[in-house]
């Protein structure tokens, strides 16, 4: 069934939001950026969004690719409002929020920042990380999203690819809408509820400190 209530939730990058929509009407929107972190943040903004509005009909979540902390919390709060309210969740990756609405005359390389300088090249729906120095050369012409698309562009194209740089960095909940919806539809394959994540997580390894004497 097609939702016309859609929660839409992202904090695959360093602005976390939860936006709903009735339709393509956006009912009510919060965003928050940096401080508390994901985990703390990401309730409170549904927690507001939902004040006047009520319940969705269905919890549209960005899998990523982004951040661990973000992602992981963001999915667990739409599972956990879909188990609850017994509503759908459908997950929406950033290539395809950012893809929507660009010319199909070439295919579309999704290239994200990641830690420690690399880049999150998504293409023919596989992500790598990778330094910009070892990014692949394109077989042929094609278009480039996300918020690490200059640098490749021009890493690129300076290798005399044919590189087209786009306007799309960053998703935006309508886009992430639309995405969902053609999901809910049918119109795109499912999506799992699960993270991809641009980088690792940071673990550190245990410290195991002799017991006093």
């Amino acid at each position: 069934m097609m939702p016309q209530r859609l929660l839409v939730l992202d904090a695959s990058g360093p602005v976390a939001t939860a936006t709903l929509f009735d339709g393509e009407a956006t009912l009510a929107a919060r965003s928050e950026t940096g401080g508390r972190g994901p985990a703390a943040v990401v309730p409170v903004l549904v927690r507001d969004v939902l004040a006047d509005h009520g319940m969705p009909d269905a919890v549209a979540v960005v899998a990523g690719p982004g951040g661990f902390t973000g992602l992981r919390a963001t999915l667990a709060l739409a599972a956990g409002l879909a188990d609850g309210r017994g509503i759908p969740a459908i997950a929406v990756s950033v290539p395809e929020a950012l893809a929507l609405g660009q010319p199909d005359d070439r295919p579309i390389w999704c290239a994200q920042a990641a830690r420690a300088d690399l880049i999150y090249l998504t293409r023919d729906g596989d992500s790598t990380a990778l330094p910009l120095d070892a990014l692949p050369a394109p077989p042929g012409p094609v278009a480039v999203t996300g918020d690490a698309a200059p640098r490749v562009v021009a890493a690129l194209a300076a290798r005399g690819c044919d590189v087209r740089l786009t306007d799309a960095r960053h998703p935006t909940a309508s886009a992430v809408a639309a995405v969902a919806r053609a999901r809910a539809a049918g119109n795109v394959p499912p999506r799992p509820l699960a993270p991809i994540y641009a980088e690792p997580p940071r673990v550190r390894p245990a410290v195991v400190r002799a017991a006093p004497h």
